[in-house]
């Protein structure tokens, strides 16, 4: 990450001109103007807070809305032009990004936080503490549906009582994210559960019934611990209990991901008030992220994603595919590659 800075530290210096330029033109802004950002229900918190934060500082002519209808679903938005904010749990996939290059769509991939897929149980099950992986991939894989039903068939020193589930639904970036670090593929997962892309509707699902196990982002858990007891996961590292500082050393893995805003190129450089939204959101990132409940970057990593917003480097650094298992510095390092195949610009 040190040569990482240093490689973009020139380029930083200009950084507070994007930032002058937007707000001078935040006045050019015609009024009653929208500017939606749909897609993760784990992003919706930071969606909500960056514009809480934006709007106290700016002038109330412009209007701004968040929605969390999922991941897969706000690219779908995205791509057929209906927003020009995807808010994502995830990068995106190759279909997406094809979609997006047929309609003439180029974007910004903006890192805006982290987040840890929280394991939860009931606040009442006292012999949950930790799951490993391998227990995780037991109960969770497309086999065991209708066949692993008990929580005994997990762990045998865990009670023979009914387990029910509650997870996201197939529009959920983290149900993308979960089965590729847990099933090894995006779609191997049981359907036999209580699944929504709506966090609170699981969050809820969990909370009111002893003898469930759900799993979602960690600002769902951090807005309702007293309602919830999140399990330690015995993964790459370890047993780990999801927390920022366990997420921002790389330890949290392989549960662990990073969140993103995907930002229309064109309504970016037409719309001085959704730069100005962008730049505001990055520079105060920290305090948007802990106000949402989200992992924040650190200060210096929000001024390199503000010097990538200010140096116009388009398209996904992922070509199209979901890492697991990167460290936040492997993580951020693709991210800010410059030396993308075409086909991902």
């Amino acid at each position: 990450m040190i040569a990482l800075r240093s490689r973009w530290f020139v380029a930083l210096a200009l950084a507070p001109c994007l930032i002058t330029v937007a707000k001078q033109a935040q006045s050019a802004t015609p009024p009653n103007s929208a500017i939606l950002i749909s897609g993760s229900s784990t992003v919706y918190p930071f969606s909500k807070a960056a514009i809480e934060t934006y709007a106290s500082r700016q002038n109330k002519g412009v209007a701004f809305k968040a929605e969390a209808v999922g991941t897969s679903a706000g690219f779908r938005q995205f791509c057929s032009k209906g927003i020009v904010i995807a808010a994502a749990s995830r990068p995106i996939n190759s279909k997406e990004l094809a979609a997006c290059k047929a309609n003439g769509v180029r974007f910004l991939e903006l890192p805006v936080a982290f987040d840890a897929i929280t394991v939860v149980v009931n606040p009442s099950n006292s012999f949950a503490k930790e799951i490993s992986t391998a227990q995780l991939r037991t109960l969770w894989e497309r086999n065991a549906q209708g066949k692993v039903m008990r929580w005994s068939q997990v762990n045998p020193s865990w009670p023979n009582t009914p387990i029910r589930l509650c997870g996201p639904g197939k529009d959920s970036g983290t149900y993308d994210t979960f089965n590729k670090a847990i099933n090894g593929n995006e779609t191997n997962s049981r359907q036999d559960y209580t699944a929504s892309e709506d966090d609170n509707v699981l969050v809820k699902c969990v909370a009111q019934d002893p003898n469930s196990l759900g799993y979602f982002g960690f600002d769902y858990y951090q807005a309702n611990r007293s309602r919830l007891k999140a399990l330690a996961v015995d993964g790459l590292r370890g047993s780990v209990t999801p927390s920022v500082s366990a997420v921002q050393s790389s330890r949290y893995l392989p549960l662990s991901r990073p969140l993103f805003f995907y930002v229309n190129d064109q309504a970016l450089k037409s719309n001085p008030a959704l730069r100005s939204l962008i730049v505001a959101t990055l520079e105060q990132g920290v305090k948007v992220a802990q106000k949402a409940g989200v992992i924040p970057l650190q200060d210096s990593t929000y001024r390199l994603v503000t010097n990538k917003l200010y140096r116009n480097v388009l398209g996904s650094a992922f070509a199209g595919k979901l890492p697991i298992g990167l460290t936040v510095g492997q993580v951020l390092e693709r991210s800010f590659d410059e030396h993308k195949k075409p086909q991902f610009r």
